[in-house]
């Protein structure tokens, strides 16, 4: 269930619009002061702030300054009576996500909280790196639970050739193809050397030993 804190000090309007976000099932926890709004981001973790900027002790504007220093993620919608451009401007200074004015329909802010959840959903989605085993093609980097591994590059090209045909056992000649093309002169006992260095910067054996053959991608590590 998504988490709201809202913050407004008519009680009228608070009343009103928390039940109308409630039944949209929103978690929603109201306050009517600038303080309790900081108190309760200290306590606890929230998707969504709707913040009037009238409010009594600490303004909406200053709530919205500690949330872009403690959680820049989080989405946060102005909502106020409040209509010049300067602190509109400085709202969106303070990367607010939308400014609604007041009055405003209920159900025409439920669709506006609708739209920036779902944007910012989408964007933390984008950002995750996968769990486990990752591999960034662009910048010859792996990555294990999002923690890069130290690999060379004969290492991490060696990985990926392993990655991309898992079901396929390779020998150290082909390998040695895919690795260094035709441009390597040596003891293809080279392979070996790598696959030990791989098996000791990963924390699970990701490359098996194909007895007779050479070396396959281990699924089940």
């Amino acid at each position: 269930m998504v988490k709201v804190l809202f913050l407004e000090d008519e009680p009228t309007i608070l009343e009103v619009l928390t039940e109308y976000m409630k039944l949209q099932q929103y978690d929603v926890t109201s306050v009517r002061d600038g303080e309790a709004a900081i108190r309760l981001l200290k306590e606890q973790t929230f998707d969504l702030a709707v913040l009037d900027i009238m409010v009594p002790s600490r303004s909406g504007l200053e709530v919205l300054q500690h949330i872009r220093n403690s959680r820049p993620d989080m989405a946060v919608i102005m909502l106020t009576a409040i209509n010049d451009e300067p602190t509109q401007v400085k709202a969106f200074n303070l990367y607010a996500d939308d400014y609604v004015i007041k009055p405003v329909s209920p159900l025409i802010l439920l669709k506006r909280m609708e739209t920036i959840l779902r944007r910012t959903k989408s964007s933390e989605k984008k950002s995750e790196k996968p769990s486990g085993l990752y591999l960034n093609e662009d910048s010859y980097q792996a990555f294990y639970d999002n923690i890069p591994l130290q690999l060379t590059l004969s290492e991490f090209l060696l990985l990926q050739t392993l990655i991309k045909e898992p079901t396929r056992a390779f020998t150290r000649e082909q390998l040695i193809l895919r690795i260094f093309n035709e441009d390597y002169i040596g003891n293809d006992r080279i392979i070996d050397a790598h696959v030990k260095n791989i098996r000791k910067k990963l924390p699970r054996n990701f490359i098996k030993t194909i007895i007779g053959v050479g070396y396959q991608f281990n699924e089940e590590a």
